[in-house]
């Protein structure tokens, strides 16, 4: 009988709620589609692409130059003394070192910039779909992969809005610009020492 009872208190609840609930609008943000569609997003990839191809052609020169290395020490071998087959085996595993230093080093660089070109981009992304929000009357704003969105109407889809928004207000150059003036700023905070010794 209590069960009974309970249940049309339990439905006045539900519609003494039912007002409130039609108040609140829920939208969502895809982030990630965004930040590859919007203009600086676009640049700052191009920017690392063009930036990871020249490093990869000095990754290809030093490992040209280590094989060449190896192969004229493969066929020096049985005509170089003990002391000289040292020598040439220690100036290589120094060379490879280098490379592999070098490897090291592009691979954190290029992962800082991404990061922070990224960073810049969600924190102005943030900013614009909190006036979106406020704008069009949403409530909450999801962003969608982190929701775990899978089915939702495209009409509370703000990431569009997002994209249109941003191309708007933040032109490529202003962006762009602040990335190379730190990128020079870190070149100049570089230590001497971290280049290759004797100057190759």
């Amino acid at each position: 009988m209590r069960i009974i009872a309970a249940v049309p208190a339990l439905a006045g609840l539900l519609l003494a709620a039912a007002p409130a609930a039609a108040d609140v609008k829920i939208g969502y943000v895809d982030f990630q589609r965004a930040l590859n569609e919007v203009e600086q997003g676009k640049a700052a990839k191009a920017s690392l692409q063009k930036d990871f191809a020249d490093k990869q052609k000095v990754l290809d020169k030093d490992k040209a130059d280590l094989e060449k290395m190896q192969a004229d020490f493969e066929k020096q071998a049985s005509v170089l003394s003990d002391d000289a087959k040292r020598d040439k085996a220690v100036e290589i595993q120094r060379r490879m070192n280098e490379a592999q230093g070098r490897l090291v080093s592009f691979q954190k660089e290029l992962s800082e910039r991404e990061r922070e070109a990224t960073r810049v981009i969600f924190e102005k992304m943030d900013g614009l779909v909190r006036e979106i929000a406020d704008a069009e009357g949403f409530t909450f704003v999801f962003e969608k992969n982190n929701a775990g969105i899978i089915v939702a109407p495209p009409a509370n889809d703000l990431t569009n809005e997002l994209i249109r928004k941003y191309n708007a207000r933040y032109k490529v150059g202003a962006h762009d610009g602040a990335e190379k003036k730190a990128e020079k700023k870190k070149e100049a905070a570089r230590p001497a020492a971290a280049k290759p010794a004797g100057g190759k």
